[in-house]
């Protein structure tokens, strides 16, 4: 049996609705299966816990007055500033102090990444996901240039690519969602980088059209800047004019929020925000379709596959479906404009045959995203 370091920002038991987490704990679940697996991860506290083959190390979350210390530590540096929030020094001594006694080092994201020195020699697996360098750079040219943050997120799009850059350099192997964003690459060995896909446990067909159903759904942490986006300009956009038609029409919006966004997004008449969610399926009834509308995208959306892993008809940006191959691309809906995107709603609000056809196609573009073929590809890789 292999000693193996999983190194994660966060806890992959902790439950989290998030899609590092949910990845983590299914890689670290198979892991165990053959392997004795230490998790170095941050918390609320300093704690170990262990069980049969299972160690979970856990390092409390430096204070937000630590933070703007790292942050400042950072901009001296040149280094990505969102990495200051995930750092821990504490992680960092321990890996270097111990990584001697285990046979393979697995970073779950480039912010885990961060700990490793340029001392250590074990083999290194690196699952990056998608890129988040082409994520800034699509929010910073989404701002206006009034707003602050544009500035930030085109330098730390610079620093992120750069640092990317170096990981796929210096790692063995690096997982990433997307075959698009590997063809992306350049002057980095593409047979060091793996393709794999995000999985889903069960495909259920909880879908059932009816000229009633009032909901539209929207998955995802509404913490991150993209999802609060897509969320904002749906209700200020499009939802108003779905109003005009059907009075009755709601937008259901699920994950984490703050409550200042919370109670901005619930002005409006219709839109509800319920927050973190572990089991969805009692909300799922009477839906008309999934939303999937980022203008700002990497890598593969979590929410789509949650929403096809149901048979919910869903509609996308062509932005979203730009990172799925062709033939699963090729069975998803997708919109050109807000135009497009209000009349496609509606027509999966009244007609049967729309809807179910959609449903239909959905359910079988997600076999390919099924956990047990995505950790089969994980064995061989391990």
């Amino acid at each position: 049996m292999k000693k193996i370091l999983f190194i994660s920002v966060r806890d992959p038991f902790s439950e989290r609705y998030s899609g590092d987490v949910i990845r983590s704990k299914k890689f670290v679940q198979y892991l165990l299966k053959k392997n004795y697996v230490e998790v170095v991860c941050l918390g609320s506290t300093n704690k170990i816990t262990t069980s049969k083959r299972l160690t979970i190390r856990s390092f409390k979350k430096d204070s937000p007055l630590k933070y703007i210390f790292n942050i400042l530590i950072s901009l001296i540096k040149l280094r990505p500033l969102h990495f200051s929030f995930f750092y821990s020094k504490k992680i960092k001594e321990f890996i270097n102090d111990n990584h001697q006694n285990f046979d393979l080092i697995f970073c779950q994201s480039i912010r885990s990444f961060q700990f490793l020195s340029s001392k250590i020699y074990q083999k290194i697996i690196l699952d990056m996901g998608d890129l988040f360098s082409k994520n800034y750079n699509q929010t910073y040219r989404q701002l206006s240039f009034i707003n602050p943050l544009k500035i930030i997120y085109f330098f730390e799009s610079i620093l992120v690519r750069d640092y990317e850059n170096y990981c796929l350099k210096t790692a063995d192997i690096t997982l990433l969602f997307s075959k698009r964003e590997i063809r992306l690459l350049n002057n980095i060995e593409k047979n060091k980088i793996i393709q794999i896909n995000f999985g889903v446990d069960k495909i259920r067909n909880l879908f059932k059209y009816n000229k009633n159903n009032y909901k539209i759904i929207f998955i995802g942490n509404i913490k991150y800047t993209p999802n609060r986006q897509a969320c904002l300009n749906f209700i200020k956009k499009i939802f108003p004019k779905l109003k005009l038609k059907f009075s009755n029409i709601e937008f259901h919006i699920f994950g984490e929020i703050r409550d200042i966004d919370k109670n901005f997004f619930m002005r409006a008449d219709g839109v509800k925000c319920y927050g973190k969610i572990k089991n969805l399926e009692p909300y799922l009834s009477k839906v008309i379709c999934g939303l999937a509308n980022l203008n700002i995208s990497s890598g593969i959306q979590t929410k789509l596959l949650t929403y096809m892993s149901y048979g919910i008809p869903s509609v996308s940006s062509k932005q979203v479906l730009k990172n799925f191959d062709k033939i699963s691309a090729h069975k998803m809906v997708h919109y050109n404009s807000d135009s497009d995107l209000v009349n496609l709603i509606i027509k999966f609000k009244e007609s049967k045959s729309f809807s179910n056809q959609s449903s239909k196609r959905s359910l079988s573009a997600i076999k390919n995203f099924k956990w047990e073929k995505v950790l089969k590809i994980f064995d061989k890789i391990v």
